[in-house]
């Protein structure tokens, strides 16, 4: 029989995004495998976390493209990416926040798809969509923070699933947004 690696990483995700602290035991059975399954296509946690990371890479890597985001307005590519990476939005959380994914520098693949979205926001200055007193930097991790945040809160109930992608991208946009003078 063969593992579903995709399935067993994303229940992984599932569960250290509610419990940090969950060991491989916790992990193996919230993937419905063993923990000798796990620890053979997982040789610890760091390997586990590592999978998780490139998976994430590749998942948001689809988001970026699937909301095509060098194309159209500005606006609406960042509209398109906030809901095409709602479905991913807490592995997403999860792995803003790991730790362990700072030591020792970044991963390469982060860089490319902070680099994408970079030059989305880039974009939308040189528009005269967004603000340019807000750096393209700043609203990356703007937008990463929102989309965990999201992630969170529509885990723990106090916002509904279907409302995220409207309340992240409307917070981010009403921020970011260019207002006329008067």
């Amino acid at each position: 029989m063969s593992l579903d690696r995709e399935r067993v990483l994303r229940a992984a995700a599932a569960l250290l995004t509610r419990k940090s602290t969950a060991s491989m035991d916790e992990i193996a059975k919230a993937a419905g495998i063993s923990r000798a399954t796990l620890h053979r296509h997982f040789a610890g946690r760091d390997a586990l976390v590592r999978a998780l990371e490139d998976l994430g890479i590749e998942l948001f890597g689809r988001a970026l493209d699937a909301a095509r985001v060098d194309e159209g307005d500005a606006s609406e590519a960042v509209r398109r990416l906030v809901a095409e990476a709602e479905p991913i939005a807490a592995m997403l959380a999860f792995l803003f926040t790991e730790n362990q994914l700072y030591e020792g520098g970044i991963n390469e693949g982060w860089n490319r798809l902070d680099a994408r979205v970079h030059a989305l926001f880039l974009r939308g200055q040189e528009e005269g969509a967004f603000r340019i007193d807000l750096s393209p930097a700043w609203l990356t991790e703007a937008l990463y923070g929102l989309i965990g945040t999201g992630a969170w809160a529509v885990h723990d109930g106090r916002v509904a699933a279907k409302d995220i992608s409207r309340m992240v991208s409307e917070l981010l946009l009403g921020g970011a947004q260019r207002r006329m003078e008067r």
